[in-house]
Order: structure tokens, then C-alpha cells, then sequence
């Protein structure tokens, strides 16, 4: 089984363009089956029925996974046994009938503004790695782009003269996005001073965000790099991956921004996905009526 997971992923990169992160998704989601069905007994594809997938589902959600987690797992298996029906590894797909579980559509967590510049003005560009943090947050809430997006950067998508950078999405979408002078400003000190020190003599390396091995940021090492900036200012809001995302368009929004122009922005297919942050600034602005009418 392990050698058709291979295939698929194999697959995945090849055809479908998908992040590094989210290939690392599908196979730590099927490694989880593969465990399973091997306690099982289960030694090939061909011997695999539903109650495997229905049992193995149970055991997820028993074990106390968000639903979430659960069902990016489905997800994972529909797509995995697809790939096997498709190219005829196996003669039926147990995975056909399999349910998602409904779930809660949770508001994405957004930070005011007063907690973003907070957050922005945390990390201290006295050396490399300070540079690089600064650079790197003020950049994603300057342009909103995914936190895969953000470390896939090169120092070629960057154009400081035009103060845009070129950004390769999911299915190798790109969008060009502009950016403000503070984060020209943080990105320009990072590449005059602060990349040279952190790349070691690395010169073929392309990556514009480096890591202190020289190598390219990983999306766990700037998540851990987040929550320690937010611990350090004092913000008791919800920090997620994607908080400056969420806050880069609730914020424009907020202001007047067009809708439209946002979605395109974010690089969202369906407009429906932006519209979330039309209806939290709505919520935003009742809290801001009934904070500051003095007969609210």
C-alpha cells in the first residue's frame, strides 16, 4: 500500500501544482490509514472494504479529532481511492459512500488593528534573524497572501521598485500584489543586511526568507515565530497561521475596501469565501456602536 501512497503523491506534485504543505497533509492523513488497516490485517488496496474506512473514521473522531482534522482525512482517502479506481488498482471504491461530517463554520480570528501594529512592531531588526521577522510579518499583512505563499517566495518575486511581489497560489495561480511603504521599508532592510548574514555563503539558494541554516523558512518555523511575537506583546486574541491573512482583508473591508478587489487580492475563486469578512466587519462595527454611542 505504501507503494501506491508514493504513486499518488507522485501524482499530486506532478499534476496538480498542490503547496508542499498541503502533499505533507495527504501523506501524514494516509500513513494514519495505512497503520490501521496494517493492525488489521489488511495487506493490499484490492482487500480494502467500507466498514475498513467506516471503523478507521469511528476511531478518529472517538479519539477526540476536531471535525476539522476528520474531515480533511476523508478528503484525503476519497482522493487517494479515486486515484486507485481511475487508473484501475482497484475494481470498486469503498470510499464512494463515505459522509462528511457536517461542520461549524467558525469565524476566522482577525486581530484589531491595534493589536496588528502590536504584533508588527514586536520583533526588533538589531540583527539578521530580528530583519527577517520583521520583514516577513509586515510583508503578510501587507499583502494577505497564504503563510505557504509567504515562504514560497523567491528573491525574484519581489520587485522593490514597483513595491509588488509575484505570487504563485494553489494550481499555480499568479497574482500580482502590491505593497505599502512600511513593509517596503522592513523588506529592504532585510535584503541589504539581514539575508546575506543568514544565507552562510549559500549563494544558489533562491529562497527570499531563510531560516538560520541558510535554508528556506519552514511554515512551522514562522508559526513558532508568530505565537512568540504575540506572547511577547501581550496579545491575548487567538493567533492562528493565517490571523494576518484574516486581518489583512477584515481591515480593508472595514475601511471601504472593494470587495471584488479583495477577493482578487486574496486569490479566492468564489466570492462567497471573502464575503465572510464583509459579515465579521459588520459584527465589528455593532461592537464599535455599543462601545461608543453614549445611548448604545
Amino acid at each position: 500500500m505504501k507503494d501506491q501512497v508514493q504513486s499518488f503523491i507522485k501524482y499530486l506534485t506532478n499534476e496538480r501544482a498542490l503547496s508542499s504543505s498541503t502533499l505533507e497533509s495527504y501523506g501524514r492523513d494516509l500513513q494514519g490509514l495505512i497503520n490501521y488497516l496494517e493492525e488489521q490485517s489488511v495487506a493490499n488496496v484490492g482487500e480494502i472494504q467500507r466498514h475498513h474506512l467506516s471503523h478507521y473514521l469511528l476511531r478518529l473522531k472517538e479519539s477526540g479529532r476536531k471535525v476539522s482534522t476528520v474531515s480533511r482525512h476523508i478528503a484525503s482517502i476519497r482522493a487517494f481511492f479515486h486515484y486507485l479506481a481511475v487508473n484501475g488498482l482497484i475494481q470498486l471504491n469503498p470510499a464512494i459512500y463515505i459522509e462528511s461530517p457536517k461542520q461549524e463554520k467558525k469565524e476566522p480570528s482577525v486581530l484589531s488593528v491595534e493589536n496588528a501594529g502590536l504584533l508588527l512592531e514586536t520583533p526588533q531588526p538589531a540583527n539578521a534573524p530580528g530583519k527577517r521577522d520583521k520583514a516577513m510579518l509586515e510583508l503578510l499583512y501587507a499583502t494577505g497572501i497564504r503563510v505557504s505563499e509567504l515562504i514560497s517566495l523567491n528573491v525574484d518575486s519581489v520587485n522593490a521598485q514597483l513595491n509588488v511581489i509575484r505570487c504563485v497560489g494553489s494550481g499555480m495561480k499568479e497574482r500580482i500584489i502590491p505593497f505599502g511603504r512600511m513593509a517596503a521599508t522592513a523588506l529592504d532592510d532585510y535584503l541589504q543586511s539581514g539575508r546575506s548574514e543568514l544565507l552562510r555563503h549559500n549563494e544558489s539558494e533562491p529562497a527570499l526568507f531563510l531560516n538560520q541554516l541558510g535554508t528556506r523558512m519552514t511554515r512551522q518555523g514562522f508559526w513558532k515565530m508568530v505565537k512568540k511575537y504575540a506572547k511577547e506583546a501581550g496579545i491575548s486574541e487567538e493567533i492562528t497561521p493565517h490571523t494576518l491573512r484574516h486581518s489583512f482583508a477584515a481591515h480593508l473591508l472595514e475601511n471601504g475596501a472593494d470587495l471584488r478587489a479583495v477577493q482578487e487580492l486574496l486569490g479566492h475563486a468564489d466570492i462567497s469565501t471573502t464575503q465572510r469578512y464583509t459579515r465579521l466587519s459588520k459584527v465589528r462595527m455593532k461592537d464599535v456602536y455599543s462601545n461608543a454611542h453614549p445611548r448604545a
